[in-house]
C-alpha cells in the first residue's frame, strides 16, 4: 500500500489531538499539515496546545514543532495533502460549508463532525457495517462539481456502543430497540478538570444526542439507490443519553424485541462470527475480532475494557433474556472506535478501495 500524506483539521480539539497520536506511527498516513482555527494558526502546535493537551503522554515529537495552518483557507493545501480527518467546532452550516470547501478545491475530506451525516449522496460508514455505501461519492462528486474531492463521514460516538451488537441480530428481524447511553466526558471534548460539576454526578441531557442515537443507524442500515442513501424503516429505535463520570468509554444498555426470537446460543454465535470489510481486507486499524462477549456478571466496564483490541473493538455482556425480548450491555471506546480510531479505520477503507486515487 502506498503512503498518503494527511492534514488534520481541527488538531488542536480533543478528537484532533487524538489524530494527531493516532497517527504518529501509521503504516500508511504521514500527517503533513495541521490546521485550526486563526488563534492558533502561525503557532507551533506544541505551544497551539499548551495547557490544553488532553493525554498523560507529551505531543508527539513529528508534531511539536509544525507550524499551525489555517483552517479557513483549503487552498495552499493541495500541494500538501491527498486527504484530510476534519474534527472542527463549528455550527453546522459553517462546519457543511468548510467540508464542502475543502472537497471542491480537490481535497477529500473524512469528517468526524455531524454537519453532512444526513446529506443523501454523503456516506456514513461504520466500515464492518456498510461499506457499500461508499458507492455514492462519485454521485456527490457531480454535485459537487468535483474530480477528487468528496466528504464522507462517520456516525455519532455512541452508536459504537450499540449498533455493531444490533447488526448481526438483523437476520431475525430486529424489530425494536430501546437503548440507554452512558456516555463519557471526552465525548463532550471535556477533562475532569475542565468539567469539574460532572463530579459525584449524573447529567440526565446531551443536547442532539438522542435525535442522533435514534435516527442514525437508520442511515447506516439504508440502501443505496439512484446515488443516495434512504434510511431504512426500521427497526424503531428510541433513546435515552446520560453524561457520566468516566474519561473515555460509552455503555449501552440495550433492549432488543425480535419477529423471529434468536435463541442465546444463535446470538452469542452471530456476535462471534460477525467480521467485515476491515478484518477481510487486514486494515491496519481494524481489530481481530470485533465483538467480544464477556461473561463475568460485571462485565464490560469503561475501566476494564475500552481498551479491547486497541480500543477499537465492541465489547459485550449481561446477555439475558426479558419480556421485551432480549437484554444486554455494550461498550465502546468513545474517541477511539467512536471518534478518531473510526474515522482512521474509514480512511484505510477508502484507501484500500481506490477513492483518494
Amino acid at each position: 500500500m502506498k503512503t498518503y500524506r494527511v492534514g488534520i483539521v481541527g488538531a488542536t480539539g480533543m478528537v484532533g489531538q487524538r489524530f494527531v497520536r493516532l497517527l504518529e506511527r501509521h503504516p500508511w498516513f504521514v500527517p503533513t499539515a495541521l490546521l485550526a482555527s486563526p488563534r492558533s494558526a502561525g503557532k507551533p502546535y506544541g505551544e497551539a496546545v499548551e495547557g490544553k493537551w488532553a493525554f498523560d503522554v507529551p505531543v508527539p515529537a513529528y508534531a511539536k514543532d509544525m507550524v499551525v495552518l489555517d483552517a479557513a483557507d483549503p487552498r495552499p493545501l493541495k500541494s500538501m495533502v491527498d486527504f484530510v480527518f476534519c474534527a472542527v467546532n463549528m455550527g453546522k452550516e459553517d462546519v457543511r460549508a468548510l467540508e464542502e470547501a475543502y472537497a471542491r478545491a480537490e481535497i477529500p475530506v473524512v469528517s468526524n463532525n455531524s454537519a453532512h451525516r444526513f446529506v443523501p449522496d454523503v456516506p456514513m460508514v461504520i466500515p464492518e457495517i456498510n461499506p457499500e455505501h461508499l458507492s455514492v461519492i462519485p454521485f456527490q462528486r457531480k454535485r459537487l462539481g468535483c474530480k477528487r474531492g468528496f466528504v464522507a463521514v462517520k456516525s455519532n460516538c455512541s452508536l459504537q456502543s450499540y449498533v455493531p451488537l444490533l447488526h448481526p441480530l438483523r437476520q431475525y428481524g430486529l424489530k425494536s430497540a430501546a437503548v440507554c447511553t452512558y456516555q463519557a466526558i471526552s465525548g463532550a471534548g471535556k477533562t475532569f478538570l475542565a468539567m469539574p460539576e460532572i463530579s459525584d454526578n449524573v447529567i440526565p441531557y446531551i443536547a442532539g444526542e438522542e435525535e442522533k442515537s435514534e435516527r442514525e443507524p437508520l442511515k447506516i442500515w439504508g440502501k443505496v439507490s439512484g446515488g443516495k442513501i434512504e434510511l431504512a424503516s426500521s427497526p424503531v429505535i428510541t433513546a435515552q443519553c446520560v453524561r457520566v463520570p468516566v474519561s473515555d468509554g460509552h455503555t449501552a444498555a440495550v433492549f432488543a424485541s425480535f419477529e423471529r426470537e434468536p435463541s442465546r446460543e444463535e446470538i452469542l454465535s452471530a456476535w462471534e462470527n460477525f467480521a467485515g470489510e476491515p478484518q477481510r481486507l487486514g486494515l491496519p486499524s481494524a481489530p481481530e475480532k470485533f465483538i467480544t462477549y464477556l461473561a463475568e456478571d460485571d462485565r464490560p466496564q469503561p475501566k476494564l475494557d475500552r481498551m479491547l483490541e486497541g480500543g477499537m473493538g465492541i465489547a459485550a455482556g449481561r446477555l439475558r433474556k426479558d419480556p421485551f425480548g432480549w437484554k444486554f450491555i455494550g461498550l465502546s471506546h468513545n474517541t477511539l472506535r467512536g471518534a478518531a480510531g473510526g474515522a482512521v479505520l474509514l480512511a484505510e477503507l477508502l484507501a484500500a478501495k481506490g477513492y483518494f486515487g
